[in-house]
């Protein structure tokens, strides 16, 4: 008898959560009707208003809900005590900085804020540019994307059997780095606690995934620009020979020359005019 009405709270409690969401959906498509129909029947002005608002509502409100209110909390507490009473001012920075585990921990942040962007964003960029002079770029950057479509989860996974290691002697090593130590003669370690090694081990991870995404953000970005005709990847000091086309040198700088200059990844440019 309890089993049964147990089930049957479970079951009242699952009916009105997906109430309470299709309700908020409903409600929510009733808003984003209302708002088009009345933008509809105002100026031009106003309706490209409503529809930027509309579009980017949830996205800044879920933004602000996830990232920039704990941030400002964050902070706010971090001039509090432990419980969030008093006032205490920079003693708790004073703590934290005269910490070692603390100074490990902005370390290694620190170099993940360098290290993990400039390598995804210039492998990108390479391979981006690489790719657009194959028979099939479509299908080589398909299969470098690919890896962003893994979850990191998935990601754990598959780099775990690449950074396994055996402390036991008797047992074969299975892990792909703990392996190749040992034919170049070395002896395996724990990989993912051997500090600071574990922290470059961890960023290759990362621009393992995101090197894909940046591939296809900076080639669409070099092709998207008016006026490029080609992008090759050469050897120098210049990575990357772009060919592009206007009536005038005014026009060229203006409309070409400056968008180019400001994709990420492109530090410095050198402009050899042709005309005809």
């Amino acid at each position: 008898m309890l089993e049964l009405a147990a089930r049957q709270s479970q079951l009242e409690q699952a009916v009105s959560k997906l109430t309470s969401l299709v309700l908020t959906i409903v409600i929510f498509g009733l808003l984003v009707a209302l708002a088009f129909w009345l933008a509809e029947r105002s100026s031009e002005r106003i309706q490209r208003f409503v529809k930027y608002l509309v579009f980017l509502a949830p996205a800044l409100i879920f933004l602000f809900i996830g990232l920039i209110g704990p941030a400002l909390r964050t902070l706010y507490l971090s001039f509090r005590d432990a419980r969030g009473d008093s006032f205490v001012g920079l003693e708790n920075y004073q703590w934290a900085f005269t910490q070692p585990e603390i100074l490990d921990v902005l370390k290694n942040t620190g170099i993940w804020m360098v290290v993990a962007p400039i390598a995804s964003t210039g492998f990108g960029l390479t391979i981006a540019v690489l790719t657009d002079r194959m028979k099939r770029p479509g299908l080589v950057k398909s299969l470098i994307f690919m890896p962003m479509a893994i979850s990191f989860v998935g990601a754990g996974i598959i780099w775990k059997f690449v950074y396994q290691f055996q402390p036991n002697d008797r047992v074969a090593e299975i892990g792909l780095l703990s392996q190749i130590a040992e034919w170049l003669g070395f002896v395996p370690t724990n990989w993912i606690l051997t500090s600071p090694l574990n922290t470059f081990l961890l960023i290759i991870v990362f621009v393992w995934i995101q090197t894909g995404f940046a591939m296809v953000v900076l080639s669409a970005a070099i092709k998207a620009i008016p006026g490029v005709s080609l992008a090759e990847g050469v050897t120098g000091p210049y990575d990357v020979i772009m060919r592009a086309e206007a009536p005038s040198m005014e026009e060229f700088g203006r409309a070409i020359l400056s968008k180019v200059q400001a994709v990420p990844g492109i530090t410095r440019t050198l402009t050899c005019p042709v005309t005809n």
